[in-house]
C-alpha cells in the first residue's frame, strides 16, 4: 500500500483576525442589507478566529480586474508552492529529481502552462517528471489529490509522488457582489498552500530520512457524486471573475447523504464505524462539522483537530484537509489504528480515504 510520508505547508503573509474581517464586511455590505448586524453574527457563529490572505484587508476594499487578481494568483501560487515543497521534502531528504509525478490541485485561479510546470522551471525536478494538474474540485480537491496519488503509487509501487494544493480564495472575492453567498464566503474562506509526499510500497526506507516509528498508509479510496446537485456549491463564472455558489442546504445534505455514503464505503472495506479511531475531515465550516457528528454518530473529540484548523486558518478549500492531516502526522498514534480522511466538494461530491497507522 502507498504511504504518506510528509506534509509541508505555507501560509500567506497577511494574518487577519476575525474582528478585522467583521469590520471589513460591515463596511462592504452595510448599504445593501437592512439587517446587516444580524447577518454579521455568522462571523462569530462560524468560530473562525484568524486567517491568512495574500494581501492586507485594505486591498480588498477596492475593485480589481480578473487579470490583476489572476496574475497575482499565478505569482503567489509559485512563491508559496516552492516554500511548501521545501518544507515537505527537505525535512526527509528526498531529492527533487527523484519525484516521479507532481499532482497539482487548485480551483481559485487559471494558468496555462499550469502552475506545476512553472514550479519545475524554478526547482531541480527532473524534466521527465509527470505532470497531473487537476482543476475544479474545490474543497474536495486535497482528498481527491491524495486518492489519485494513491492510485498512481498502486500502479507504480516504486514511485514517489508529490501532491501540491494551492487555494488563494481571497482573490475570488467580488467587490460588487452583495449576495448572501459572498457575505458567508467572506466570513469563512482563506488562502493556503500544502504539499504532500506519497510513496509506493516498494520504495526503500534508506532512500529518505524518517525518524518516526509509525507510518500512515492509504488503504482504499472512494469517490462519490451526488446526482443532479451541480447548484449546491461551486463558481458562477462572470466577466469580473469567480462568484461563489454556496447553498444554505449544505449541512442538511451532509447530514442526510454522507451517512449512507460513508457506511457503504465501510461495508465495502468490511469495517464498522466503531473501528475508525480518527477522522481527518475537511472543516468546511462549523455547521458542516456538526453535520459530520450527526451523520456518523461521533463525539466532539473526533472533530477537534479539524476544528482547530478551522479556527486558526479558516476554510482554505482543498488545502484545509492537508493542514488537518499534518496535525495527525505529528501525533503519537498507535500502530493498527484506522482513520478516515474525507472532504466534500462541488458536484456535489465526496472523497474518502481509509488510513492505517503501521510500522
Amino acid at each position: 500500500m502507498p504511504y504518506i510520508l510528509s506534509v509541508g505547508t505555507c501560509n500567506a503573509e497577511h494574518k487577519v483576525s476575525q474582528t478585522e474581517t467583521v469590520s471589513f464586511a460591515y463596511e462592504m455590505f452595510k448599504d445593501h442589507f437592512s439587517n446587516i448586524d444580524r447577518l454579521l453574527k455568522v462571523f462569530d457563529n462560524g468560530q473562525v478566529q484568524s486567517r491568512y490572505f495574500v494581501k492586507d484587508v485594505d486591498w480588498y476594499k477596492e475593485p480589481h480586474s480578473l487579470k490583476v487578481k489572476n496574475d497575482l494568483y499565478i505569482n503567489k501560487s509559485i512563491e508559496y508552492s516552492i516554500k511548501a515543497i521545501e518544507n515537505c521534502l527537505d525535512s526527509i531528504g528526498v531529492p527533487y529529481h527523484e519525484i516521479d509525478a507532481i499532482i497539482f490541485v487548485s480551483s481559485t485561479g487559471f494558468s496555462t502552462p499550469s502552475i506545476e510546470a512553472r514550479i519545475m522551471n524554478k526547482m531541480p525536478f527532473s524534466s521527465n517528471t509527470k505532470r497531473i494538474p487537476i482543476w475544479g474540485l474545490g474543497c474536495a480537491g486535497g482528498a481527491s489529490g491524495l486518492s489519485r496519488a494513491h492510485d498512481y503509487c498502486k500502479a507504480y509501487p516504486d514511485s514517489k509522488v508529490l501532491l501540491v494544493c494551492v487555494e488563494l480564495c481571497s482573490l475570488t472575492f467580488q467587490h460588487d457582489d452583495y449576495s448572501k453567498s459572498n457575505l458567508i464566503g467572506t466570513s469563512l474562506f482563506a488562502d493556503g498552500v500544502a504539499a504532500v509526499l506519497v510513496i509506493g510500497e516498494d520504495v526503500k526506507q534508506n532512500e529518505f530520512k524518517y525518524d518516526e516509528t509509525t507510518y500512515v498508509r492509504t488503504v482504499a479510496t472512494q469517490s462519490t457524486l451526488k446526482p443532479d446537485s451541480e447548484e449546491v456549491m461551486g463558481w458562477d463564472v462572470k466577466d469580473n471573475g469567480l462568484n461563489v455558489v454556496f447553498s444554505k442546504d449544505i449541512p442538511t445534505i451532509v447530514d442526510q447523504w454522507m451517512n449512507p455514503t460513508i457506511h457503504q464505503f465501510l461495508i465495502d472495506q468490511k469495517l464498522e464505524m466503531e473501528q475508525i479511531k480518527h477522522l481527518v475531515a475537511h472543516p468546511g465550516g462549523i455547521k458542516v462539522l456538526e453535520a459530520y457528528k450527526s451523520a456518523l454518530s461521533i463525539d466532539d473529540e473526533k472533530i477537534e483537530d479539524a476544528l482547530y484548523i478551522l479556527k486558526r486558518y479558516g476554510n482554505m478549500s482543498s488545502v484545509t484537509v492537508l493542514y488537518v492531516l499534518q496535525r495527525f502526522l505529528q501525533k503519537d498514534i498507535n500502530v493498527g489504528d484506522l482513520g478516515l480522511l474525507m472532504a466534500l466538494g462541488p458536484g456535489f461530491s465526496s472523497e474518502i480515504l481509509l488510513l492505517e497507522w503501521t510500522n
